[in-house]
């Protein structure tokens, strides 16, 4: 298996979430969509037939069609009797 020359990295949490994506080992930007890997490969000359081609793209952390994080951070409220104080 040849090394391929696309690495589209994790996904980060964001609004929206995005994957970082690299060429040739150098960050080229951000992708929130299958597009925009598509997009930044086309901006480097690279003509990608296809995105499961393990020789063409390596996927880390998730596959084409992973664009959320595993856990979305979560904020806690406090509840009624949480919040409430006792005498």
């Amino acid at each position: 298996m040849a090394h391929p020359r696309i690495t589209v990295l994790g996904v980060q949490p964001g609004h929206p979430p995005f994957r970082i994506v690299e060429i040739d080992g150098e960050v080229v930007g951000k992708a929130k969509t299958v597009t925009d890997v598509l997009d930044a490969a086309a901006m480097a000359g690279i003509t990608v037939h296809d995105l499961d081609d393990p020789d063409a793209v390596r996927w880390v952390g998730g596959d084409k069609f992973t664009w959320k994080p595993d856990k979305e951070p979560t904020t806690k409220e406090p509840t009624t009797k949480e919040s409430t104080t006792r005498p």
